[in-house]
């Protein structure tokens, strides 16, 4: 049986213009790597005489990461934070997520930076910074990794 360990995920980002080749993610917090949070697949509509109705409806799907404050990688969220502020443009990401305990891998499709950390909170220990993403979609595929048994 595979050990449900987030230690050995993988994670590249890339950002258009920025990083048009991603780039691997490093030095993750302790206890969060990363978070979503359900999304809605459907729309309901109750009518008065107690038929529902319903639809499809686009969503996007929000992904928290959470880096370490000494993280090599934080520079990266810094950058296409600075350079979306200059240049007053969105710029679009790309990425992956190999879990390799689980067999998967994750394809994180056009994902726009919706919150930013400017600085860590600074406590006993200086805390990790957290960057919500809204991505377009992301796809679960069966990766080249097995889980091992």
């Amino acid at each position: 049986m595979a050990t449900l360990t987030g230690a050995n995920a993988v994670i590249f980002l890339g950002i258009n213009v920025l990083y048009p080749n991603a780039v691997q993610l490093q030095g993750f917090a302790a206890d969060d790597v990363t978070t979503t949070q359900p999304i809605p697949s459907a729309e309901t509509l109750m009518g008065v005489d107690g038929i529902q109705s319903g639809g499809f409806v686009y969503v996007s799907v929000p992904w928290v990461i959470a880096l370490q404050a000494d993280s090599p990688s934080n520079a990266i969220f810094d950058t296409w934070w600075a350079a979306q502020q200059t240049n007053r443009d969105l710029y679009w990401a790309f990425g992956t997520v190999q879990i390799t305990s689980l067999g998967t891998k994750f394809t994180l499709n056009r994902g726009a930076l919706v919150e930013y950390v400017p600085m860590p909170d600074i406590k006993k220990l200086i805390q990790p910074r957290r960057y919500r993403i809204n991505w377009n979609s992301i796809l679960p595929t069966p990766s080249n990794t097995a889980p091992a048994n």
